[in-house]
């Protein structure tokens, strides 16, 4: 099981981004420390009262994590998550290939299919068609990636013998679907490579408009069916786990704790956990990463 360090949110509509410290010394730190992936998620226009109810903002996933990639050597490069209808899938697909290719093979395209209303709204994007342009991604992301010839008519727009380069240097990139629907986990058994079930409080659920799950063994329970499904492929998924646990912010205190509930979702099936870091200042956050690192992944 690995581990992947996500970069704070700031959240709040007073607030700005990077106050937890430059994206280079952060994902070098994090990469020096053993961790092994580097995660960036994405609300390109987040409404205000959202913002003031404890919603965040974020960077643009795609450049940020292709800074990331020019300090770094192995980190994986993760969008946790990127919001596939908000984008005409072609150019998704470009700036994919781009981060794939200008990091030697590390990225993996995460993905959801949204919630936010509001956004929707301001970029235009039907919130309704949400499902069917979110296949419609999963359709063209391949034959983009191809770098072959090939023909696609979508909802809205038609791409006519076209050809795509550069081609990624993985083959294919790496797909991880987010959310807890049936069809999430269909989709990710028969189109995907990894699945990132989602954990939080009710309203939570609520709101990003996605079935609760109850715990891990209910988790344990959809990885099995999951990967049945899935066939050959099955025992290939990835699963990503949002650890949540707010000591964790304390590497070092109930450590045996962490290690036992690390030890539980490996059983269950998780392949890999996601750590969401602290909110404070450059050090803070350095000295996080840090202190896991020692704790959790190098002793």
């Amino acid at each position: 099981m690995q581990f992947m360090y996500q970069y704070p949110e700031t959240t709040g509509s007073q607030r700005d981004m990077l106050d937890a410290g430059p994206i280079d010394v952060i994902a070098r730190a994090a990469e020096h420390a053993g961790w092994r992936g580097f995660a960036f998620t994405e609300h390109p226009v987040p409404g205000a009262r959202w913002l003031d109810a404890g919603g965040h903002q974020t960077l643009d996933p795609f450049v940020a994590l292709a800074y990331a990639a020019a300090v770094t050597e192995h980190l994986r490069l993760l969008t946790y998550l990127a919001v596939a209808p908000y984008r005409n899938p072609f150019l998704m697909a470009k700036s994919a290939a781009t981060v794939d290719r200008l990091s030697g093979g590390r990225f993996v395209l995460g993905l959801g299919t949204g919630y936010q209303k509001s956004e929707f709204f301001a970029l235009g994007v039907d919130f309704d068609e949400r499902n069917a342009l979110f296949d419609e991604a999963l359709d063209v992301l391949p034959l983009h990636w191809s770098g072959e010839p090939f023909s696609y008519k979508g909802r809205h727009f038609e791409a006519r013998d076209v050809i795509a380069r550069p081609r990624p240097t993985q083959n294919p990139i790496p797909i991880w679907i987010g959310g807890n629907a049936r069809v999430t986990r269909q989709r990710v058994a028969e189109r995907a490579q990894g699945w990132m079930p989602l954990f939080g409080p009710p309203t939570l659920h609520t709101t990003v408009r996605t079935p609760a799950v109850t715990g891990v063994a209910e988790m344990a329970d959809m990885i099995a069916e999951m990967r049945d499904t899935a066939a050959a492929r099955g025992q290939h998924l990835d699963v990503l786990y949002p650890y949540l646990d707010p000591t964790i912010a304390s590497p070092g205190k109930e450590a045996e704790r962490h290690r036992e509930a690390f030890a539980e979702l490996e059983r269950a099936g998780v392949t890999w956990i996601a750590v969401a870091g602290t909110t404070g200042a450059e050090a803070d956050t350095v000295r996080f990463v840090e202190e896991f690192g020692d704790t959790y992944l190098r002793s």
